[in-house]
Formats: C-alpha cells, structure tokens, sequence
C-alpha cells in the first residue's frame, strides 16, 4: 500500500511539474544600415514584467481614456552583447556575419547549458526603402522554455 502511494505521489507530481513551463525571450538587432553607420546587439532582459499590468479593455461605451503607463514599461537593466554590423563602407561583409553568427551560437549554446531550450525562432526585415532611406534592421527572436 506504502508504495501504491509512493508511486501515484510520485507520478502526480511529475505530472503538475511538467506543465509549469517558463519562457524567456532573447532578441539580436543587426543593422542594415549602409557603410556601417548602424548598431547591432544582442538584448536580454534582466527583469520580469507583468503584461497583466499595462493591458486595458477598450468598449464601444467607453469614453474615458485611460492614462498612459508607457514609462512603466520600459526596463532599464538589460544586457547588450555587441554585433557588428552587415554593412561597411565596401558593401556587405560577410566576416561581420560570421563573426555574428558565433556570437549567437554562444548565446545559444549558453541558453541550452543552463537548461532552456530553443523553442521558436521569428525574424523580420525593415529593409532599405529607397534612396531617400539608408535605414533598416534585420530583427530576430529567440524564444527560449524549461
């Protein structure tokens, strides 16, 4: 009987342990600004926020606004991990990209050492738009859980 209990004890708690997941967010900026005018990093932050508190419910029969809690929101301690930009005065550099993509294989490797794993991967361009741009960002996040 000791063990019947032992083992559903056990069975419930492997159980209720697997579906607490936590998940963390790790996000590179690099610049596709031309001649290396841009800056490329890696960010992580060092504090939790609760969405919970910036979120409001909008209605049709709601006139009032609700007061603005956009300088609540912003962390202050993060990491930054430097990159080096796609761009230099001569074009693309692919050394720049390489050297990048070791940094964030680092990262990653780091991440997966300390117990999280790599769960999905999104990415987006704002590219240059014209003559008139010379601006844009290559954006990608690293969506980690344990």
């Amino acid at each position: 009987m000791k063990k019947i209990l032992l083992v559903t004890g056990l069975i419930l708690t492997m159980a209720f342990g697997a579906n607490a997941q936590e998940y963390k967010v790790i996000t590179s900026v690099e610049s596709i600004v031309p001649n290396g005018l841009g800056r490329s990093r890696i960010i992580n932050t060092l504090e939790e926020k609760d969405y919970r508190e910036y979120t409001s419910v909008q209605t049709e029969d709601d006139n009032t606004r609700n007061k603005s809690k956009r300088g609540k929101i912003r962390v202050k301690n993060f990491e930054e991990t430097k990159l080096l930009n796609f761009f230099n005065i001569g074009g693309i550099r692919f050394q720049n990209i390489a050297a990048n993509d070791a940094l964030l294989t680092s990262m990653i490797n780091d991440m997966v050492a300390n117990g999280w794993q790599l769960a999905f991967v999104s990415s987006a361009v704002e590219s240059d738009g014209g003559d008139d741009d010379g601006q844009g960002i290559f954006i990608t996040r690293y969506i980690f859980k344990k």
